[in-house]
């Protein structure tokens, strides 16, 4: 009997010690856990707490009586929604927009990526990173205001254009050129920023594999397909699983910036209808509502995306 209580006082000693233990590793690690709390109280304040106010996209939320005293409606707002004379149109031009910026801007950084790292001189290799770095820290109102200027009637793109017959009208006001213009901007404003991740992986790469593609008779070409893009391969797939996540979440801040009403029914997306309703209009409960469709349609392509991924290739999210 002496035995088992022993045993048994051993048993719930246990976990005080393993609690003792893990305060000393918070303790000695103390600077890295005060770095990264900003981080956590950041992500506690403006991404989980607001969670809680999805609840008025099944209200008719009055701010007057808060969303306590809100009338409940169910699923009113979705069923408006996908009945609404804009859904159709809301999506189709949403889905174009994401996969063309998908279909040839995703590419761009892993190529720019490749040809930096094969640059011989360190110093041109710093200013190609600095020039295409640059775009990213324009401001958006500041980037925009320069397109609108440069694709105007007397803009120097808009100019050169015309020396091949182009007609000179503001090439924003013509609906087929939208796309275009944004996936483009897109490109020259992302991909040397998009490039600093591939550039890291890059450095990763064992020298010794390129040294044995040269024993073997590879060339620069060679090397790069059979050595190069399979070792940065699990990045790439990791950024595409997160990029098909965000298709239908397109900001809809540089398309405000951009279009005008002459082109809303190729320009117009989800995120600006919402932007429109919500704050506009100050119909909460239904952007709330068109908002949550948006988030459920892109949690659910990251799923699948990633399972997709984690069947063919064994690279995943988790």
């Amino acid at each position: 009997m002496k035995r088992e209580k022993g045993s048994a006082r051993t048993a719930v000693a246990k976990p005080k010690r393993d609690w003792s233990k893990f305060r000393k590793i918070i303790w000695k690690n103390r600077a890295v856990y005060l770095m990264i709390l900003p981080v956590v109280i950041y992500y506690i304040l403006f991404h989980y707490k607001p969670m809680y106010g999805v609840i008025i996209a099944f209200q008719d939320y009055n701010p007057r009586k808060g969303v306590a005293g809100s009338t409940w409606v169910g699923f009113k707002n979705f069923i408006d929604f996908f009945q609404g004379y804009y859904f159709t149109r809301l999506l189709a031009n949403t889905l174009k927009l994401s996969f063309a910026t998908l279909i040839f801007g995703f590419p761009v950084p892993i190529i720019l990526a490749l040809l930096i790292n094969e640059l011989r001189s360190k110093k041109f290799s710093k200013m190609v990173q600095t020039i295409t770095y640059m775009p990213h820290f324009v401001s958006m109102v500041v980037l925009c205001a320069m397109i609108r200027q440069f694709v105007a009637q007397d803009g120097f793109i808009n100019q050169f254009f015309q020396l091949f017959g182009y007609s000179g009208k503001n090439m924003l006001a013509v609906g087929s050129l939208w796309i275009p213009i944004y996936v483009i901007s897109n490109i020259w404003a992302g991909a040397g920023w998009g490039s600093i991740v591939y550039l890291a992986a890059l450095t990763s790469i064992d020298s010794e594999l390129y040294d044995a593609a040269r024993v073997d008779g590879a060339n620069r070409w060679k090397q790069t397909i059979h050595v190069t893009i399979p070792c940065i391969l699990p990045t790439i797939i990791i950024m595409l699983i997160m990029r098909v996540g965000q298709i239908m979440g397109i900001g809809y801040e540089k398309t405000i910036l951009l279009y005008n009403e002459g082109i809303y029914d190729v320009a117009d997306i989800i995120s600006t209808y919402v932007y429109r309703i919500g704050l506009l209009n100050r119909e909460f409960s239904f952007s709330t509502a068109v908002g949550l469709f948006n988030s459920v349609v892109n949690f659910t392509l990251v799923i699948i995306a990633n399972q997709i991924s984690k069947k063919t290739t064994e690279t995943s999210l988790w």
